[in-house]
């Protein structure tokens, strides 16, 4: 996954001041913006990443640019102690004035979370469709009336069987059903 950053503060000045900070310690900045509409346009044409936003953007306040978000991008708020005070627990801020090392720090370990859970995700095994499931369920079934297995013994015969030829359980159930299937 290419994580970007996208900035999207009212004053432009200030985002190229944020950007300069963040590029000085190596990190890439796609996209600069002073409105949340074109922070969001900019989002839709990355992977996923980090939008650094103000708490007040001429066309919309942070929460409403949150409910627009992305869900392969964090929000991370640039605001004031009262502003962060009254934020949900479950958003990151950096108080304004900040420190750039309080900006790198955050900003990197944001991004550290964001690969985390992306190569998580991508471990997880892709749902099964209504049919490959129908092969395994008939399979079980079949095993359970031939061979008086109970239905977890059933399911765990499929999974040992598959493990040992080295083939996924949908190509195993079906070949179960062919085996028993040619018996009869």
């Amino acid at each position: 996954m290419n994580t970007s950053i996208v900035i999207a503060l009212p004053k432009i000045e200030d985002a190229k001041k944020i950007r300069a900070i963040l590029t000085r310690y190596g990190f890439s900045v796609a996209s600069i913006c002073t409105t949340g509409s074109n922070a969001l346009a900019a989002m839709t044409e990355l992977d996923g990443g980090i939008l650094i936003c103000g708490y007040h953007l001429p066309d919309m306040y942070y929460r409403d640019v949150m409910e627009y978000l992305p869900t392969y991008f964090e929000l991370l708020l640039l605001a004031s102690s009262r502003v962060i005070s009254e934020a949900p627990s479950s958003i990151l801020s950096v108080e304004m004035p900040m420190k750039a090392s309080d900006l790198v720090n955050t900003v990197d370990m944001m991004l550290s979370q964001i690969e985390r859970r992306f190569k998580k995700d991508k471990k997880k095994p892709k749902p099964r469709s209504w049919k490959e499931q129908n092969y395994i369920s008939n399979a079980k079934m079949l095993l359970m009336e031939r061979n008086h297995l109970s239905e977890d013994e059933a399911y765990r015969y499929i999974q040992k069987c598959s493990m040992d030829s080295g083939t996924n359980m949908v190509e195993t159930a079906q070949m179960v059903l062919m085996l028993l299937y040619d018996e009869v």
